[in-house]
């Protein structure tokens, strides 16, 4: 033990969303480094099965394997790992301790931020079949081994699809990020609709599982669900007009912001290159970001 199991958040999975171009991923790598500023252990999980870059984001070097390699690969190819929706059935073996998981399915950049990588869907080739056994590995992964108690923070696919599938049922928290955008702020309004619905009670579609079985349990999943909120950031936002026009948007549907995150060009600068994100204006919001997490998980 060292202590971190009295920190607010440690031990929870917090799942960024947001549409495709929303900086999700910007936004991950950001909260990643402000939490360890804030004395947290922190492990980032690649859950995106289209975009690259994030690890260079986070100033790693190699991408680690993919964990959908570590589990057997995917139904599709005669692997083990089934979509969720086809079965919802929980991974076998997907509670993880990294003292016992090869190294190479993992990996820490300089700050002590460790790093794994669900898997990718553009190197298993034509016809490799749909990302459904990605987000399984999303659904289901749970990292120890990190201090004990990491603060886990999951990049998802850009949309909605890891969220219908029922990812997130294991969230404590979910972040949508919110650019200036209307598909985005539709998408945040979707997402709390989402869980809103899940914690009145509202169980999954079943109706295409034939096994009573499978039925339950996708039920079961829903049932005990452990998600409590979800917040949205404000991001790319290049004044004060456009930042409340958006927060009236959001506003109207029932949702405040917790922050905001401006534009820099030196950020999309860096993705461009494939640079690490270090020296940021936006380092300075989103450690302000952090302090507003701990305060609402209390």
């Amino acid at each position: 033990m060292n202590g971190q199991e009295n920190r607010i958040l440690a031990g929870k999975r917090i799942g960024i969303v947001g549409k495709g171009g929303s900086g999700k991923s910007t936004v991950t790598v950001l909260l990643a480094k402000a939490l360890r500023k804030h004395g947290y252990d922190v492990c980032v999980l690649d859950a995106d099965s289209t975009n690259i870059g994030l690890h260079q984001a986070l100033g790693i070097e190699k991408l680690p394997a993919s964990l959908i390699d570590y589990f057997g690969g995917t139904v599709f190819s005669g692997g083990l790992v089934t979509c969720p929706v086809d079965d919802p059935t929980p991974l076998p073996g997907a509670e993880i301790f990294l003292d016992k998981l090869p190294h190479k399915y993992y990996t820490q950049n300089q700050e002590g931020i460790f790093f794994l990588v669900a898997g990718k869907i553009g190197d298993r080739g034509p016809g490799a079949g749909c990302d459904g056994p990605i987000s399984k590995i999303t659904r289901d992964l749970k990292i120890y081994g990190i201090g004990n108690y990491p603060v886990t923070l999951i990049d998802l696919k850009a949309g909605l699809e890891d969220p219908a599938r029922g990812v997130i049922t294991s969230l404590d928290l979910v972040i949508v990020v919110v650019d200036p955008t209307n598909a985005s702020i539709q998408i945040a309004v979707d997402i709390k609709n989402m869980v809103d619905q899940i914690k009145a009670g509202k169980l999954p579609a079943t109706k295409h599982l034939e096994d009573p079985k499978l039925v339950e349990m996708a039920n079961k999943i829903f049932r005990e669900a452990k998600i409590k909120n979800v917040l949205v950031i404000l991001n790319k936002i290049k004044n004060r007009e456009i930042e409340s026009y958006v927060k009236r948007e959001l506003k109207k549907k029932g949702i405040e912001p917790i922050g905001t995150i401006h534009e820099d060009p030196t950020i999309s600068l860096s993705w461009l290159k494939g640079q690490p994100l270090e020296n940021v204006k936006a380092e300075i919001e989103v450690e302000k970001l952090v302090k507003r997490l701990e305060e609402i998980s209390i």
